[in-house]
């Protein structure tokens, strides 16, 4: 199975990786291993309360995977958060598939990761002020609710559904019909999606 790690801070958002997550399990059952990160391996909560015991601290992740995925929070401001740093610049070196959500997208401008990529974020302003001189990429800012260019995606934080599309797309985790159409069954509901096997 090829791994999938979602790094999570303390004060993660709940609803950013989930779709994700259980995306790849329903479309490409037992292909992947969804393993989770933090930055000491402790347990961390997210905004709802839910508390996570993740199977890695970062300096103790994996050399071999697949994908790393910056699921979004409260703490990506901190300094703290640098530590993340080498996993995602080992990911860039190696040619995986990176992504990073709400504030997770923001902090990637942070350490250079999205000045030769399209991109978004939650503002393109508060991304210039908080990566300042290390973000060169604002040409290639695109106000979309997620972006997938090369192996890197990005989302806002009300993407999620999105930015599941664009990391299962970039994975090629299953045929691209098949995750079309999940998405417009999640996206368009229940009782308005085209008839499908999913219904």
């Amino acid at each position: 199975m090829k791994t999938i790690l979602l790094v999570l801070l303390d004060r993660w958002a709940d609803w950013e990786g989930a779709y994700l997550a259980s995306a790849l399990g329903m479309l490409a059952p037992g292909k992947y291993a969804v393993k989770t990160v933090s930055l000491t391996g402790e347990p961390v909560s997210s905004i709802g309360g839910v508390r996570a015991l993740p199977d890695f601290s970062v300096d103790g992740a994996p050399e071999e995977y697949e994908a790393l995925f910056l699921i979004g929070g409260l703490s990506w401001r901190e300094e703290s958060a640098r530590r993340v740093t080498p996993l995602v610049k080992d990911c860039l070196a190696k040619g995986r598939v990176l992504g990073g959500i709400c504030n997770a997208a923001g902090f990637l401008g942070t350490v250079g990761a999205l000045n030769q990529v399209r991109h978004t974020a939650n503002d393109l302003g508060d991304l210039k002020r908080w990566a300042g001189e290390a973000y060169t990429g604002e040409d290639r800012y695109l106000t979309r609710q997620a972006v997938r260019d090369q192996n890197i995606v990005t989302a806002n934080g009300t993407a999620a559904l999105e930015f599941a599309k664009e990391a299962l797309l970039a994975l090629d985790a299953a045929p691209e019909p098949l995750i079309q159409e999940w998405f417009a069954f999640h996206k368009l509901g229940y009782y308005n999606a085209p008839l499908s096997t999913m219904s």
